[in-house]
């Protein structure tokens, strides 16, 4: 049974003979190993080009501002994994990562489809504030949270956003996905009532977008990030287990309120 389109039939990752192995046109051995680092190679699987070294210098920022979160509920999944399977590294990795969604780490992607449609509704708006008005009554129209703004803890500002901007300006790739956000900001009390500050899901696509990173990728970043947080996790796992202990803080943190025979009363250790 066929399941979607088959008219593709071809890949332009990377191809190899028995002497040679191309990525995205280049020598693998030749050129990329030990010719590149790790974040020009990730930017040149995704977009199929090297990237400039502003480019690659707002990724690396990106990618070191999202890596680490502390014992967030995706790597408590990834520990509390290990905890249960310690054979099966690579499975504790992957519960974590599939603990990610739209409330942890997938705002980034949202955040930048969100600047994407303010941005492409300034061709029809008689100005770029007009547009960012607009979008915003639409998402409040509809009890949409406006994806990237607010924080528990950083509510004056965000101090990964900051720094981030200021990559930006270092080296020139500060442009209209940043202004946007920023208006946004601006916008944001008097068309929500709250004063929500940019915080790091909004700032990651902002930058990148601006560098030149491609839209539909902007969910990987994090992602890519995180997994490398996810295997330090791991790692000390091995030498300092807490698995069961978050386990054990997590069971002692809910009381039973179900049906239950008279007299019962449940242990509290």
């Amino acid at each position: 049974m066929k399941i979607g389109s088959q008219a593709h039939r071809h890949s332009a990752i990377s191809g190899s003979n028995a002497a040679t192995i191309i990525v995205r046109g280049h020598d693998l051995v030749g050129e990329l190993v030990g010719g590149i680092g790790f974040t020009e190679h990730f930017w040149l699987l995704v977009t199929g080009a090297l990237p400039s070294s502003a480019q690659r210098r707002m990724l690396d920022a990106a990618l070191v501002a999202i890596a680490e979160h502390g014992l967030v509920p995706s790597v408590q999944a990834s520990r509390l994994t290990y905890a249960a399977a310690p054979e099966a590294l690579q499975g504790a990795v992957a519960a974590g990562i599939l603990g990610c969604g739209s409330v942890i780490l997938g705002a980034a992607e949202a955040a930048g489809r969100f600047f994407a449609d303010i941005l492409q509704r300034q061709e029809s708006e008689p100005s770029p504030e007009a547009a960012a008005i607009a979008v915003l009554r639409e998402y409040r129209g509809a009890r949409r949270p406006v994806p990237g703004y607010g924080h528990p803890l950083h509510k004056d500002f965000d101090p990964r956003v900051r720094r981030l901007f200021e990559v930006a300006a270092e080296v020139g790739c500060a442009g209209r996905h940043i202004a946007v956000a920023r208006q946004v900001e601006a916008l944001l009390p008097e068309h929500y009532g709250k004063p929500l500050k940019l915080n790091v899901s909004a700032g990651i696509p902002a930058v990148l977008l601006d560098a030149g990173f491609p839209l539909a990728g902007l969910k990987g970043v994090p992602i890519l990030a995180r997994t490398a947080s996810l295997i330090a996790h791991l790692v000390e796992e091995q030498v300092r287990p807490i698995g069961f202990v978050l386990s054990h803080a997590g069971a002692q943190a809910i009381e039973y309120d179900g049906p239950a025979p008279p007299g019962f009363r449940p242990d509290e250790d």
